[in-house]
């Protein structure tokens, strides 16, 4: 087996974290929260074993009494099929490995179990991103892996079936948040643990001349009303379900015993050979 490749560096992370929960900015979490427990009334099951993995363990500890909190490691501390329901909470985005944590997390759950994982998406602080590098693009001639990518809800859903889930679903909730300045969005940004992580992160901070061409480029480009900045986040949701035998299966091709026209009561036009 191949090692994958080591986008983030994990102890810079962990120290993004270390240094965020001294004040935490952690709107973002509450909003994800909110939306799980919405998400878990409408499904009709209890849930007496859950695990949550999380790399912000303080706010996650009183999401669900009892659950199992785990550290969002590459290997995951989770029994296998030791669990009715694991929560994956905003910190996927940071996996090396996304597809082993979904495998992980699928090993960990009982038959019949579901996974809800919750994470940020491709269109998040796109317009932080279009700045930064056209700014470095114009004071330097270059691009620096400043912001960490994000994936694409169509590739998430995929992964969700590369790893074996049952009944599949990946959605989006776009948030929009709006800021004085470029700099007051980058201080959430460091009070959320979500700064700069990437490996090939530089290790110097961005010159001065830099940073001001990306504040001016961002106020120009993205206004919010007339003295704020707009700045996107997209949650991505993805549920699954461990399989099982009791589960809706899809029916054979052919084995239908009544066509849509007769549903939709209209006539039916023959395609010429």
């Amino acid at each position: 087996m191949t090692t994958p490749p080591q986008l983030t560096d994990r102890q810079a992370l962990c120290r993004n974290r270390a240094r965020a929960a001294r004040a935490p900015a952690l709107f973002l979490h509450e909003t994800a929260r909110d939306e799980i427990h919405d998400r878990l009334a409408i499904v009709n099951k209890e849930f007496t074993k859950p695990a949550i993995v999380t790399g912000m363990p303080d706010f996650w500890a009183d999401v669900l009494p009892g659950a199992t909190l785990v550290e969002d490691a590459e290997t995951l501390a989770l029994d296998p099929g030791a669990h009715d329901l694991v929560i994956h909470a905003m910190a996927l985005h940071w996996a090396n490995d996304p597809v082993g944590q979904l495998i992980q997390c699928r090993r960990a759950l009982a038959p019949d179990g579901l996974f809800l994982g919750v994470l940020f998406g491709g269109e998040t602080l796109h317009e932080l991103r279009a700045a930064l590098a056209q700014a470095e693009s114009d004071m330097r001639g270059g691009l620096s892996a400043r912001v960490a990518p994000m994936a694409e809800i169509r590739d998430l859903g995929a992964l969700m079936q590369r790893a074996g889930y049952a009944l599949p679903v990946a959605d989006s909730v776009p948030l929009t948040a709006a800021y004085r300045s470029a700099r007051h969005l980058m201080q959430d940004l460091r009070a959320m643990g979500e700064t700069n992580a990437l490996t090939s992160r530089p290790r110097r901070f961005a010159r001065r001349d830099v940073m001001a061409r990306a504040e001016t480029l961002y106020a120009n480009n993205f206004p919010h009303g007339e003295d704020r900045l707009q700045a996107t986040f997209d949650l991505i949701f993805l549920t699954g379900w461990a399989p099982d035998p009791s589960q809706p299966q899809p029916l054979r091709p052919g084995s239908a015993t009544a066509s849509l026209a007769a549903a939709l009561g209209t006539e039916e036009t023959k395609l010429k050979d």
